[in-house]
């Protein structure tokens, strides 16, 4: 009993300290590997940061705009049940 106590003992030290490991990197090397990112693209596109980023969001809202509109009635799950509905109707 005491040898399996201390392995769990011993795993779940590994996960705090996994976990802790992880927190570090994604609350202080994260943000400064986006910021590098966006950084040297803004200069492979020669243009300014703040463009990047609001040329961005238009992007987006360009997506999402084409995603609501065309792409929900492109939806696989959408065309195979109509495809169903329309060889059922065929027989």
């Amino acid at each position: 009993m005491g040898d399996e106590h201390a392995h769990l003992w011993s795993q779940q030290e590994m996960t705090i300290i996994a976990l802790l490991l992880y927190r570090t990197v994604a609350d202080h090397v994260l943000p400064w590997a986006m910021a590098f990112a966006t950084r040297m693209l803004a200069r492979s596109l020669n243009m300014p940061e703040p463009l990047l980023h609001s040329t961005g969001d238009y992007v987006v809202a360009q997506v999402i705009a084409f995603e609501h509109g065309v792409g929900r009635s492109l939806c696989p799950f959408r065309l195979a049940r109509l495809l169903r509905a329309w060889w059922r109707g065929r027989r």
